[in-house]
């Protein structure tokens, strides 16, 4: 009896608390449409079928970036926070909502106050001449095509995501700072929880790695990752306004760190490593041509693996959740709602342990990393 009493509560603690998720998982607020519903077109006037819920679509939606938050529906009509468009155009500088973007069957359209047509597709921004004229293939051009894309400043919900954590960040140690100001003896609060982190980052990542003689150096630098990059990821997991985001899941922002990183190592490296990457000790000098590229690759490997092991950890996740959120509307019964809220809660606890565990071991490698570059060996 009181075996069945917990496990009543644990579906119910479960499913309250994937609420957030299943409105996030709402097939009405992402325009995808419940299969087999006759909905009325307003515009026409005639009735048509809706099409089958789209798993897919939902989860691209999730991870990917855009121009707005989507919050909630209310009476059918959605609630969107719309963010900032900022871009250089042809024209100079253009600012507006992304309210003012009006949708069509292809695309959606902006025409500024100098009568220039602008499109965006897939969250891209293009000159509507230059869109109309690219074929399927050409419409998902780099981010450097200045003809047929304007610079795109825009406050995105990834660039939202950072702003918030960065004064999350600013306001944690501003209040450990002025607590260390007002007590000289044991932290207590705030001071108290992040205290032993950064003890940590310093006694079990830095010194070890980088060495007793340069780890101080280095320290700010693994501080800000490790905290910038858990913070992030917390952030990623609360499925409301005004979180939401996939920040540490977009591949741009996890290469930005990870080029960091590279830059940090390569500046910082001696003789020793430079020496062993142009000249490696113990090897003949006709396989010179083969080992100094080797070696070379091995320098770029090095980020590369940083940007994809915190890009796809932080994505799986994200997946997962909302894949078990999907079930719910792919087997169209509510009755499945307990189960895949119970694994819902499960995945969450599990990626928050996952948090904590990328924001470490991307920290570890770079301290790593640039212990490689900065060490210096004892010649006998």
């Amino acid at each position: 009896m009181v075996f069945s009493n917990k496990l009543v509560q644990f579906i119910l603690v479960a499913v309250i608390a994937s609420i957030p998720y299943f409105a996030a998982a709402n097939p009405e607020a992402d325009n995808v449409p419940v299969a087999n519903e006759a909905v009325t077109d307003h515009k026409a006037g005639a009735p048509h079928e809706k099409e089958a819920f789209n798993a897919t679509k939902l989860i691209n939606d999730h991870i990917g970036d855009s121009h707005e938050f989507h919050i909630a529906d209310w009476n059918d009509h959605p609630i969107t926070f719309y963010l900032p468009v900022i871009l250089w155009t042809n024209n100079g500088l253009e600012v507006f909502s992304s309210e003012k973007f009006h949708h069509d069957n292809k695309a959606e359209h902006f025409v500024d106050q100098n009568g220039q047509k602008l499109v965006r597709y897939n969250e891209i921004i293009f000159y509507a001449d230059k869109f109309e004229a690219l074929t399927q293939d050409q419409k998902d051009l780099g981010a450097f095509e200045f003809d047929a894309r304007p610079l795109n400043f825009s406050i995105t919900k990834n660039v939202f995501s950072m702003f918030i954590s960065a004064i999350v960040m600013f306001l944690l140690f501003l209040v450990v700072a002025r607590s260390y100001k007002k007590n000289q003896l044991a932290p207590k609060g705030i001071a108290g929880f992040l205290e032993p982190l950064v003890t940590f980052v310093r006694d079990d990542i830095a010194r070890p790695n980088i060495g007793e003689k340069k780890y101080a150096q280095y320290m700010p630098y693994l501080l800000t990752i490790f905290f910038f990059i858990w913070i992030n990821n917390l952030i990623g997991l609360i499925p409301f306004f005004p979180f939401s985001s996939n920040l540490t899941g977009n591949i741009y922002f996890t290469f930005v760190l990870a080029f960091i990183t590279f830059i940090v190592t390569t500046l910082s490296g001696n003789k020793e490593y430079w020496g062993h990457i142009f000249n490696t000790p113990g090897v003949p000098v006709w396989l010179a041509p083969i080992m100094i590229p080797v070696e070379i690759i091995g320098m770029l490997t090095k980020p590369f693996a940083l940007m994809i092991r915190l890009f796809a950890n932080i994505t799986a996740g994200h997946i997962i959740i909302l894949s078990l959120i999907s079930l719910i509307f792919i087997f169209e019964s509510v009755a499945v709602s307990p189960i895949s809220g119970a694994f819902v809660v499960f995945m969450t606890v599990l990626e928050m342990l996952v948090a904590a565990l990328q924001a470490y071991i991307f920290t570890l490698l770079s301290a790593l990393f640039i212990g490689q570059a900065v060490a210096e060996h004892d010649h006998h």
